[in-house]
Parts: C-alpha cells; structure tokens; sequence
C-alpha cells in the first residue's frame, strides 16, 4: 500500500474505507445541505490529496446514491497530479425528494487513485490506420 499525502480542512473529513480492501475512500461533505429535485450543488469535501507523478484520483458516485437518484454531475471527477486545492463534488438530484446531505456524516463519493500512462498523440498516415480486422466498426458492429 502507498501512502498519499493529505490536507484535511478539519479531522472529521479524512477519507475512510468501509473494508480494508475497498478500492474507494468515502469522502464526505464538509457543510449541512439539502439538494432539491432538479438541483445541483457543489460540496467541499475538505480534502485535498498530494496524488504522486503518474496517477489520477478518480471520484465516483457511491452506489447508494443511485438509488435515490444522486449523481455526479459529471459522471467522473479527475484529479490529476498537480491540483492542490480540496476536493469538490457536484452533485445532481435526480430523484423525487429533497436530498439531505449532514456535515461529516453523509458520504458524498468516493475517491480512486490509480496509475495512468502519459502518453504523446503523433500523427499518422490514414494508409495505415485500419490495421484490425474490427477497423472502425463501433456501437453495435460485434453484434447484439
């Protein structure tokens, strides 16, 4: 396991792991808010992270959250090496009812860190693009 660097806007806001083995760190709201049916909020966590040279942190939805009708509002939050701020989350209500959100106690997301590949994008000729048997064959090409 790699330890991260962190910097939490107060204690109660690290991120925790329900099971030892989790992929996620649970992060939590760092304010009382109730999201209202159609409406979007940005939360502050009150984390920031020291992500190491060649990881991202990704910032999923929890599934609970779906089944109430919360989501990312993006879908997937990036977090990429060189950001040092806290770690914000928009969230969307979908649902029906008014989504209450406790300070320190609702979790909000969860946090991934993996390895990425940095990569450049040369340029190539078009004569040796299509060098698969699928080509360009995209939605619905292998079949049903």
């Amino acid at each position: 396991m790699i330890s991260i660097q962190t910097k939490l806007s107060d204690p109660r806001c690290a991120p925790t792991r329900a099971h030892a083995t989790d992929a996620g760190a649970d992060l939590r709201s760092m304010i009382d808010v109730e999201i209202y049916p159609g409406e979007q909020v940005l939360v502050d966590t009150g984390v920031a992270v020291k992500i190491l040279e060649h990881h991202v942190g990704l910032v999923f939805n929890r599934s609970s959250q779906g089944k109430v009708g919360i989501q990312i509002a993006n879908a997937v939050g990036v977090i990429d090496s060189d950001y040092r701020g806290t770690i914000k989350v928009l969230l969307r209500n979908n649902g029906e009812e008014p989504y209450i959100i406790k300070a320190f106690d609702t979790r909000i997301a969860q946090l991934v860190i993996v390895p990425i590949l940095l990569c450049d994008f040369v340029q190539v000729s078009t004569d040796r693009w299509n060098d698969t048997a699928r080509g360009e064959g995209g939605f619905g090409s292998t079949g049903k």
